[in-house]
Parts: structure tokens; sequence; C-alpha cells
């Protein structure tokens, strides 16, 4: 890799750090200010279900803080024993965030479902007007840690802090059946609150399901989809040098594109200006597509004779 091509790479990992640190923190204030404030509403307004969201809105704490260590062991510049980078440590932390959300989901679905059979739901206590304002605060306060952490997983292309914006509207969801819950006990049906919460436990499981399986996808090196290789495909064959392709793989390295192909050029062509034509086509995919890490351009002599 040339001088140039690591100082760029070192820079982007250095925003990209700085951009997830900077969400990270935010949330985690966040969510401490929220947790007690739903803890205190929850003890004041004898709710027991806002007293489980709070606990449930800490762990989100315990969430930011592992995405941002696997976020930062996945910045650390390549090494001796990792010539590749540590990109893949940050699909670590979105199967360690994905089996939180899980457990999560299990937790809350193995309740509902307790209540419902055992009719647990007719000796809720009915909590207090402010319960049901903390609900709602929850929700909205939940909702937009969502968007905002989504946006900015979104513009580094970070699957850990995508994990960590589900764990937030995972949170959002428990606070709506929460609400949900408060609600129907005031309003002398305890039960909608079991209900409420089996229909969360579905959307969790299944957020934790999607964001396992992206970060499955990433570790194992999977080709990228067909419309990115038709665009790099199509790079290439821009060049004018260029007489076909002959191989053109791609594998997804953690959130990275590395890519080999290999060119057909004109076999008269001395190996200088073979070597200039595969520079171009390196630094042409490089400059169209900015996902992509390492470029491996491999020169044959075109068959001119069957042209």
């Amino acid at each position: 890799m040339e001088k140039s091509e690591i100082t760029k790479e070192m820079v982007a990992k250095t925003e990209f750090q700085k951009i997830a640190n900077k969400v990270s923190v935010i949330t985690i204030i966040g969510n401490v200010i929220l947790s007690a404030f739903k803890l205190v509403a929850g003890i004041v307004a004898h709710s027991s279900s806002m007293i489980s969201d709070a606990i449930h809105s800490a762990s989100d704490v315990f969430s930011t803080f592992v995405v941002i260590i696997g976020i930062k062991l996945a910045s650390k510049k390549p090494d001796k024993e990792h010539p590749y980078g540590h990109e893949r440590l940050e699909c670590v932390a979105a199967i360690i965030l994905s089996m939180v959300l899980l457990f999560t989901g299990l937790g809350i679905g193995i309740s509902a479902v307790k209540n419902i059979l055992g009719g647990h739901y007719n000796d809720l206590q009915v909590p207090g007007i402010l319960a049901l304002v903390a609900a709602i605060v929850s929700i909205v306060s939940k909702e937009g840690m969502y968007w905002y952490t989504r946006y900015y997983a979104k513009k580094i292309d970070s699957s850990a802090l995508m994990a960590d914006a589900w764990h937030h509207r995972s949170d959002a969801f428990s606070s709506v059946g929460a609400l949900v819950g408060i609600g129907g006990a005031r309003l002398g049906f305890p039960i909608m609150d079991s209900i409420a919460s089996l229909v969360i436990f579905v959307f969790i499981v299944k957020a934790a399901f999607d964001i396992f399986k992206d970060a499955m996808d990433k570790m194992v090196d999977r080709s990228c989809d067909e419309e990115t290789e038709k665009q790099l495909h199509d790079c290439v064959m821009r060049n004018e040098d260029v007489m076909g392709i002959d191989l053109l793989h791609t594998r997804i390295f953690g959130n990275k594109i590395y890519v080999d192909v290999e060119i057909q050029a004109d076999p008269s062509y001395t190996l200088k200006k073979a070597h200039d034509i595969a520079e171009m086509v390196h630094d042409d995919i490089e400059r169209e597509f900015l996902k992509v890490k390492h470029i491996m351009v491999h020169v044959n002599p075109a068959d001119t004779d069957n042209q």
C-alpha cells in the first residue's frame, strides 16, 4: 500500500472514530438521565413496568460502551500480525449487541407469557399518572436517539453503531408496551400490558436477527451485490486500454471492500505501459468507490488473434 493510501486511510479512521465517539457519549448521557427519571417515576407512581423499563434503558449504557470499544479496536492500524487491519472487530461488537437485544426480547416475551398464563396481571397495582408521562417521554427520547444514531451509522457505515441504534428503538418499543400496560391498568384492563409485551418481543427478536445476519455476512467474506460488481466492471472498462476482464472478485471485510481484477491489454505493450494501465484502473476504482480498501489489478495479454 502506498504512503498516500495509508495516510488517507488513517484520516478516514480518525474521522470514523471521532463521529462514533461523539454519538456514543451523547446517547450515554441521554440514557443515564432517562433511566434515572424513569426509575424515580416508576417508584413514585407505583409502576413495576416503568421500573423494568428504566432497567432496560440502563442496559443501553452497557451496549454503547461495547460499541465504543468495538469501534476503537476496529480503527487500529494494520500491524505485523494483522496486515489487513482490524475491521472485523466491529462486527464482533455488533454480534454481542444482537445477543443483548435477543435476550432482552426473550426476557420481555417470557415474562409476558407467564403473566398471561398465570393470571398475574390481575395483581397489578394501578399506577399513577407520572408513569404515563415517563412512558411518553421515554418513547420520544428513545426514538430520537434511534434516528440520531442511525443517521451517523449510515454516514460512516458502522454495523456496531447501527446495532446500537436498534437497541435504542427496542427500548422505545418497550416504553410503548409500558404506556399501553399502564394505560390499560388505569382503565381496568391490565392484561393489555402483557399482550403489548408479546408484540414488542417479536419486533426486538427480528431486529436482533437482522443485526446478527448482517454482522455474520461481513465476517465470512461475502461478495458484493450484483449491482456493485456491475458498477465496478463498468468502471474498469471505461479505461480505453482495457480490452476485457478475465476475472472480477470482491469480498466484504468488515465494512470495507476488497477487489481482485484481471484485465486484458494489448500484448505488444511494454511492461511499463501495462503497469501504468493497472495503476490507472486501481486509481479509478479507489476514486469512485470510497468503501474499497484494497485493490489488486493483474494484467493479462489479450488474445488478439481471436478478436
